[in-house]
């Protein structure tokens, strides 16, 4: 067995009512939060009312920053970490999906610290022990972000998304309430269940797998599979809307340990240029070119994966199997209403050859069990996520 490593400092706090202990997990941590949410979502707003009494009975004086937008631009931050100091917040609370999570982590680094949350990205200087405590509320089943040491930033002159990637900000506290996700639309349903998804699978095919992440990743696909297409059909259903809210947590810590691959660093490319794009979106429209570029690399994976989307591969050799799957997780897309294209999302054909070179600025995509070698087979896969 290979060796391996895995940390992870985040209390989990997970079930019905949890969102109930918020005022108290907040105040372990300090006496003056910010709370940093979306604007405008009415279904939300009650929620939020109550985290704030309760952080009021909790003895935390509270003040809200309400400008986080979907793919949160440095300007965001800049504004949150503004309204940070003016409040004297010795903690930060994200409450909503991946978007305000990551917001608020990013926000607890900027701060803190000199210049912006730009100048602390992963392959940057590293932000310091004087980063605001952050505390976690996910309101959606994807991105993982409550138990995951990554905040995802877009800098909008130069259309790039990157990350804070630092141990410094896992959220001290994560509380996933199932109650919190029922009013969830169902395209956003779809959109952040898929991206639980990429999250397990990336990280099983990942060359940085581990045993740890292989025995979470596998049990998160399964109730995606299973439960996903069940809240889709009826977003009330709260014992599917717990599994999903299960799976995500589950996903985060996969990759929070073994990173993701070629999709995500494509992904994020789109969502950088094209900020309209939802992050779960651009991994739909990704995943079929991935599938076919990638299984004979990840043969095994890959055979688990066509064997639990159609139970009649199990008599198959796993070769396949395996390359079966494709066209199983197109079916599946279909199924929650993912099947998409660049074209489809107003991605302009000329614009494809600057999108290959942003999809290579990551390095996700040399986690990948087979590598892109070039611009010249990065945009190849592009074209073949052009057009559907």
């Amino acid at each position: 067995m290979k060796t391996f490593e895995y940390f992870q400092p985040t209390e989990i706090r997970f079930g019905c009512g949890r969102i109930n202990e918020v005022g108290e997990a907040v105040a372990q941590y300090g006496k003056r939060c910010l709370v940093v949410t979306e604007a405008n979502i009415e279904a939300l707003e009650p929620v939020i009312s109550k985290v704030q009494k309760s952080l009021e009975e909790a003895g935390v004086a509270v003040a809200r920053f309400d400008g986080v937008i979907p793919n949160p631009t440095t300007e965001v931050i800049g504004a949150g970490a503004a309204a940070a100091t003016a409040h004297r917040a010795d903690v930060v609370l994200g409450l909503g999906g991946g978007s305000s999570m990551d917001s608020a982590k990013a926000i607890a680094v900027e701060a803190t610290h000199e210049g912006t949350s730009w100048d602390y990205l992963f392959f940057k200087e590293a932000p310091t022990e004087k980063t605001l405590p952050v505390i976690a509320v996910s309101t959606t089943s994807g991105t993982g972000s409550h138990v995951t040491q990554v905040a995802v930033i877009t800098h909008t002159e130069t259309r790039d998304k990157s990350a804070i990637f630092d141990p410094i900000v896992y959220p001290k506290v994560a509380i996933v309430d199932p109650e919190l996700m029922v009013t969830v639309p169902q395209h956003a349903t779809a959109a952040t269940g898929f991206d639980v998804f990429c999250h397990s699978f990336e990280s099983a095919v990942s060359i940085n797998t581990t045993p740890y992440a292989q025995l979470l990743a596998w049990e998160a696909i399964r109730r995606v599979f299973t439960d996903l297409p069940a809240v889709l059909e009826d977003g009330s259903n709260i014992d599917a809307r717990s599994s999903l809210a299960w799976a995500d947590t589950l996903a985060g810590l996969c990759i929070a340990t073994a990173g993701v691959t070629l999709p995500h660093g494509i992904g994020m490319a789109i969502g950088g240029m094209y900020p309209h794009v939802a992050h779960g979106e651009t991994l739909a429209l990704t995943y079929p070119a991935f599938t076919r570029f990638t299984w004979e690399a990840a043969v095994p994976q890959f055979a688990a994966l066509g064997r639990l989307l159609n139970s009649d591969a199990d008599g198959a050799q796993d070769e396949e199997a395996a390359r079966q799957s494709c066209e199983e997780l197109d079916g599946f897309l279909k199924k929650i209403g993912m099947w998409m294209s660049l074209e489809e999302k107003g991605v302009p054909e000329e614009e494809l050859p600057a999108l290959a070179k942003q999809s290579m600025v990551l390095p996700d995509y040399e986690n990948n069990p087979r590598i892109v070698q070039s611009e010249a087979e990065m945009l190849e896969l592009l074209r073949q996520c052009y057009r559907r």
